[in-house]
């Protein structure tokens, strides 16, 4: 079931247009996700909804790791310092790595993050 989920998510970052700011929208074609609701129930500390306007992207354990005590990914190439307050600290339920990037002018912003285990 985890498997699912992350391809729902991998196949909604590969529709999102990149570099752009889109709006998702849930047209039901994961209504029946046992794992839709808590996805949905996410938000960072700062309060902001992560699948709000961002699609959420699994990341390989190579795309992110830590760096003076804070964690990093790489999205596009570039190395973007992930903020406190976007940072999920709540149970992983799908294992997997997971940022919720948005763009601003074409630059990559972290609204979520989730990590998982480096294996």
């Amino acid at each position: 079931m985890a498997m699912l989920v992350l391809r729902m998510v991998l196949l909604a970052a590969a529709i999102a247009p990149i570099g752009a700011p889109a709006d998702a929208r849930d047209d039901g074609r994961y209504a029946n996700s046992p794992l839709k609701g808590w996805f949905e129930s996410l938000h960072s500390r700062g309060g902001g909804p992560c699948c709000a306007d961002a699609d959420g992207t699994a990341l390989d354990d190579v795309d992110w790791d830590t760096s003076n005590g804070h964690y990093r990914v790489r999205i596009q190439g570039e190395w973007i310092q992930v903020p406190d307050d976007t940072v999920i600290t709540e149970p992983n339920r799908i294992g997997r790595t997971i940022v919720w990037p948005y763009y601003v002018n074409g630059r990559a912003l972290i609204r979520c993050f989730m990590p998982g285990s480096m294996t």
